[in-house]
């Protein structure tokens, strides 16, 4: 018989998969992946806040998340360098956060689950709030899935049509944010990015349509999931790297069979 916490990881797991996959397709498509990495680096001074605070982990984790991510496009709204505009807040807010950590006191963190995430420990009310996110998320890509589309195609097209881009990257922006407070405990702040770009990436490579590739990568980010979770008990390996190092080999497989299609 499964153990429940087995159940519980690879339900938690598969809720973010639902997440990270058709959003992480609008951050291929929109060559995001480096805001998301911004974002989700952000989530550890999420968690200091959290703490400071007594604030629910989630909490703190999405106010951070949503405040980087609201800077970042006003920055870049602005013309400051994306790249360097990313890099620099990226790395600063996760480096802040784990200083801030360490000076609160009678705070014991687990610094390698925040990073790397620590799926196995996953409770009955964390797992309630990963797969609300997901349907938070989900609700709203499907609701304004064909204006992201138009945007996300062309910024002109979509005035043209009457549809604001703002508005539609401000959507993006607050989906993210709700992503990363979701994912933080399955794959830690380190990892969120390649679970938003992996299996989308993985899905763009095979897919035929826009809707088709979303789908496509929850199915690839579900497969994951649930082969690294084995990966981690065989072998006794990290189970967030594992499930990552898993999407990376769906990727390859997927880029060659792609090739294979083109010749």
């Amino acid at each position: 018989m499964i153990d429940d916490f087995l159940v519980r990881a690879a339900l938690a797991g598969i809720g973010v998969a639902v997440a990270t996959g058709p959003l992480g397709a609008f951050v291929v498509w929109r060559r995001m992946a480096y805001f998301g990495d911004a974002t989700s680096h952000a989530a550890i001074l999420g968690v200091a806040l959290a703490l400071a605070l007594s604030l629910p982990i989630g909490v703190g984790t999405m106010l951070v998340a949503l405040t980087m991510a609201l800077t970042v496009s006003a920055l870049a709204a602005r013309g400051w360098a994306v790249d360097t505009t990313l890099g620099v807040l990226a790395h600063a807010a996760l480096a802040f956060g784990l200083v801030a950590i360490s000076f609160l006191p009678g705070v014991r963190a687990d610094l390698s689950g925040l990073l790397f995430g620590d799926i196995l420990t996953v409770s009955k009310s964390d797992l309630a709030f990963v797969w609300a996110g997901a349907a938070v998320i989900v609700a709203i890509l499907l609701w304004r899935w064909q204006a992201l589309l138009t945007a996300t195609l062309s910024e002109d097209l979509a005035q043209a049509s009457g549809i604001n881009p703002n508005r539609e990257r401000l959507a993006l922006t607050i989906a993210l944010a709700i992503t990363v407070a979701v994912a933080l405990k399955i794959v830690g702040a380190l990892l969120i990015s390649a679970m938003l770009i992996i299996p989308a990436a993985a899905a763009r490579s095979l897919a035929r349509s826009p809707e088709g590739m979303a789908l496509l990568a929850v199915v690839i980010g579900a497969l994951s999931v649930l082969a690294g979770l084995q990966l981690s008990l065989q072998f006794d390996t990290p189970a967030g790297p594992s499930i990552i190092a898993v999407a990376a080999m769906i990727f390859t497989a997927s880029v060659l069979i792609a090739s294979l299609r083109g010749r």
